[in-house]
């Protein structure tokens, strides 16, 4: 259901609370409250708290978006703390940065299961993990099925590239990356879901790494600010001609069940089983979005 739901996932700051309604207001998939990056160190316990508060209002309930939170990474004071604060109702996911083994998702799930015991909640809160370090990056499958709680992979490519002196404007670079990361959710039948971009100005590069993740097979991308929600949409978004040629194939494909065959022609291209099921897939997230 998620993957239908996730072309564009807006980060909104943790410590700016007059930020929270605008960004629900908007057209992204998801909205991602920051508790890591975007919140200093000094202000990590009152970001807690403010963004827990907004979500336990009935803006947040009555929300259209799909909640996220992006805790801080499981080697921080705050680990804990964050996951304990806003295990609430609403919130459908938990981004979890800088993973490095399928050990910080475990850690994140047990905790997970604590506070909602607690708080009674009956709907477990999944779990994106972040590929963003090169041990993260090496143990992609292995964290990828951790858990059942695990929706998705998401690319960071900021921590991954720029404290090892890795250019990102290398389109080279980039695809190799998300390519490997792209395989390790295919392994574990979840969704992969691509990087920030950092230069809110350069639209058209927004545009071309976003096209190169769609070709790859991610469902959305991430958004640092309002601007690149639409992008984000208009790429991931399936057009009416992929719509109208996977609705034949889903068709032909019941003409071919009756008739006993297992490979069957569309448009003049052989279409059998993962032909059908990009197609189901194709259909499935455009009646979600």
């Amino acid at each position: 259901m998620l993957k239908g739901l996730l072309r564009s996932k807006l980060f909104v700051p943790g410590a700016r609370p007059e930020l929270f309604a605008k960004a629900l207001a908007g057209d992204a998939d998801a909205i991602s409250f920051d508790l890591e990056d975007s919140v200093p160190e000094s202000g990590k316990a009152d970001g807690r708290e403010v963004v827990a508060a907004f979500l336990r209002s009935s803006a947040a309930r009555d929300a259209r978006p799909l909640l996220m939170v992006r805790v801080n990474a499981r080697d921080t004071l705050h680990f804990e703390a964050d996951l304990r604060a806003i295990a609430l109702p609403g919130v459908a996911v938990i981004n979890l940065p800088k993973c490095a083994s399928a050990d910080d998702v475990i850690a994140a799930a047990t905790i997970l299961e604590a506070a909602e015991a607690e708080s009674g909640l009956r709907t477990p809160i999944k779990l994106l993990a972040n590929i963003e370090t090169p041990a993260g990056l090496r143990h992609a499958a292995a964290i990828a099925t951790a858990h059942p709680r695990v929706i998705g992979l998401q690319l960071g490519l900021a921590d991954l590239f720029e404290p090892f002196a890795i250019e990102r404007r290398d389109e080279a670079n980039v695809h190799a990356v998300m390519f490997a990361v792209r395989l390790a959710a295919a392994e574990a039948g979840v969704l992969a879901l691509d990087a920030a971009f950092a230069d809110v100005r350069d639209v058209e590069g927004y545009r071309r790494e976003a096209a190169m993740a769609r070709r790859l097979g991610y469902v959305g991308k991430s958004c640092i600010h309002p601007s690149q929600v639409g992008i984000a949409n208009d790429v991931f978004g399936a057009s009416a001609d992929e719509l109208a040629f996977a609705s034949r194939v889903v068709e032909a494909a019941k003409e071919a069940r009756v008739r006993g065959h297992g490979a069957f022609r569309v448009d003049g291209r052989m279409i059998d089983a993962p032909f059908l099921a990009r197609a189901e897939a194709l259909l499935n997230a455009g009646r979600a979005a």
